[in-house]
């Protein structure tokens, strides 16, 4: 039973280090805005440590295994965001009559559609060594393998995109 409850500690202690990295990035780019840089850095530093801390309990449970099963890992999780998750939050939203929730969780489903899709591909194409680039959409997350001229999802012009 001990260790049962230890893998469950780790991973939510994995939850909680993830969530407060991405909330700490936040924070740092609220700081950034507000011209208080030494602010910013403690957030960014802070992020980074709770990084280290998420993926050192993720590796003690386990969590990682070989490419192609994290890859099919990936698949899963993003087709069940895209295909149950966000569907009902948007309809939640909406009941609510919160467009911004609405809008931001049409744009996430979208972009895990393609996420999903970029994965499964990956997969299938996992032993092809010519190098692959990707373009992330930095307002909604949308993935591309080529620059588009405009976002497909939130029309963010394709200079934006980041390469990877």
């Amino acid at each position: 039973m001990e260790k049962q409850k230890t893998l469950e500690n780790l991973m939510e202690a994995f939850a909680g280090e993830s969530q407060a990295n991405r909330k700490y990035t936040a924070y740092a780019k609220k700081a950034e805005a507000e011209g208080k840089t030494n602010a910013a850095k403690l957030f960014r530093a802070a992020s980074d440590a709770e990084t280290l801390h998420a993926l050192k309990h993720f590796e003690v449970a386990g969590k990682i295994s070989d490419t192609a099963a994290n890859l099919a890992d990936a698949v899963e999780g993003e087709t069940h965001e895209y295909k149950e998750m966000y569907p009902d939050f948007i309809k939640s939203a909406a009941e609510e009559g919160n467009k911004a929730a609405v809008m931001s969780f049409t744009f996430a489903m979208k972009a895990e559609e393609v996420h999903a899709r970029l994965y499964k591909e990956a997969l299938e194409n996992l032993d092809n060594t010519e190098e692959v680039f990707y373009y992330l959409c930095p307002v909604c997350g949308n993935i591309e393998k080529a620059v588009p001229d405009k976002c497909s999802i939130c029309g963010v012009p394709g200079a934006k995109f980041i390469k990877y």
